[in-house]
């Protein structure tokens, strides 16, 4: 089958190196289902690093760059899709917008809910969200309800309750979702100039692989797709739903994902395809980025580079890994799993200097 020609992107004058950060709606505006006059409700998201990660290169044999969607506004990648979706809710009229979440969804829908003037209210699994991200989502003002359940079980509950109240539904299921975040792939193809070969990316509820072939196919290009679960969240490589998913990677803990069928197509379709990893290698790659490549973000994130270690990347010589949300959203995994201590020491000259400079 004949490959598609790349198609050109529109570039905003100045919009990616001049230190004017324009909002993604706006530099990607030919590309985005809005009108001129659509008030849009920006945080300025978008144009994050794609940083050469030289350790990880040389382990694996190949140009490795990570994809920094940490250095969005609240931390995550979830914030190019929420622009979208929250200026087309108040486009359309709503006064509040809900989502389900394990934490990055509800930390971005409060945020943007906040800076455009509206009610935001989110349903979590009780218990199964982290620190750093809950408080995000309380500080924003959100309305947060504790659900003694799991995520599936969140969103089914949102997507009834959307179905008969005036509510802006904000999970991955909204199409304004995807179209933000595909942007993602429209900067990796910027900035590698089309010579992207394989993604390596997390999933969960699997709008994020969905998006960034969307993307990469509405360019023409077509580098091969390889997402990873953790193994208590497996889904779509056991085949089936999973009750009750566990992992130590809280944001991918999702059992029935809501782009099933589309992340499948990326794998298949990119000659890609979506692989498991147990929370200990998860971990290892957690800690590799951390304390050799300078990179701190949420477990999540690091299931790209886990499985980017553990099943390379069929060849490809130009490799992505999205990371997809910061370090500091998951405090408690930091202080627990990392190979740091905290040296107790007495106001003595001889003692800080026997653990400053002593053996480790």
């Amino acid at each position: 089958m004949k490959e598609p020609a790349p198609v050109p992107l529109p570039r905003v004058e100045g919009a990616a190196f001049s230190g004017v950060h324009v909002p993604l709606i706006e530099r990607y505006y030919e590309r985005l289902p809005f009108e001129p006059g659509d008030k849009l409700v920006s945080l300025q998201e978008g144009s994050t690093p794609l940083l050469r990660a030289p350790v990880l290169s040389e382990m694996v044999g190949a140009t490795v760059r990570l994809k920094l969607e940490g250095a969005n506004p609240t931390g995550s990648f979830k914030d190019r899709g929420m622009t979208c979706a929250v200026s087309a809710a108040v486009r359309e009229g709503a006064k509040a917008v809900i989502c389900a979440s394990t934490g990055n969804t509800a930390a971005s829908a409060a945020a943007y809910a906040a800076r455009a003037g509206i009610t935001c209210a989110v349903i979590v699994p009780e218990g199964k969200i982290a620190a750093g991200k809950m408080a995000q989502t309380l500080v924003h003002g959100a309305r947060v309800i504790s659900l003694q359940g799991n995520f599936d079980q969140a969103l089914t509950l949102v997507r009834e309750l959307t179905a008969t109240h005036p509510i802006a539904l904000v999970n991955s299921v909204n199409e304004f979702r995807i179209e933000g975040q595909k942007t993602a792939a429209f900067e990796i193809h910027e900035g590698l100039e089309g010579g992207c070969e394989a993604l390596c990316i997390p999933v969960g509820n699997a709008g994020n692989i969905t998006s960034y072939w969307r993307g990469f196919r509405e360019l023409g290009a077509s580098p091969k797709m390889f997402g990873f679960q953790a193994e208590g969240a497996a889904p779509l490589v056991e085949g089936k739903v999973i009750e009750h998913p566990e992992t130590v990677a809280s944001a991918i803990r999702i059992g029935n994902p809501v782009r099933w069928e589309d992340a499948m197509a990326a794998a298949t379709d990119s000659r890609g395809a979506i692989r498991v990893l147990s929370d200990k290698e998860i971990l290892h790659a957690y800690r590799l980025l951390a304390s050799r490549e300078g990179m701190f973000c949420e477990p999540a994130s690091a299931a790209s580079v886990a499985g980017l270690l553990k099943y390379g990347a069929d060849g490809a010589e130009q490799v992505v890994c999205v990371l997809t949300g910061r370090g500091l959203k998951d405090p408690e995994t930091a202080m627990a799993n990392n190979d740091g201590k905290i040296i107790q020491c007495a106001v003595d000259m001889a003692r800080i200097e026997e653990a400053v400079l002593g053996d480790p």
